[in-house]
């Protein structure tokens, strides 16, 4: 079971980090709206760019935390409801505009 969570935590963490530091200007087929790329995606959603920045830090941070916590325990709860709410906003920016 310890195997499972590690790979999990992994799996999400570096899903998140790929996308905010290495796919932020690239095209994707989940980006919202006919988007580009992450600054085109936040403008179809109707979000300014400085919101951009802070959900990026944000997610970029609770990733980092979320892979740490497979050694520190106590990262795990707070990290994993922090992207859990995060996603869940991202989930309703995409139904924003029926994407």
């Amino acid at each position: 079971m310890d195997y499972l969570l590690i790979a999990l935590k992994l799996i999400v963490g570096i899903s998140i980090l790929n996308v905010w530091l290495l796919r932020i200007s690239k095209k994707s087929p989940f980006r919202g709206g006919k988007a580009d790329n992450m600054k085109e995606e936040f403008a179809a959603y109707n979000l300014p760019e400085n919101f951009m920045l802070l959900i990026g830090v944000s997610k970029v941070s609770l990733a980092v935390g979320l892979i740490a916590s497979i050694w520190f325990a106590q990262l795990e709860f707070y990290c994993a409801i922090g992207i859990a709410a995060l996603m869940l906003g991202a989930v309703a920016m995409h139904v924003k505009i029926n994407d």
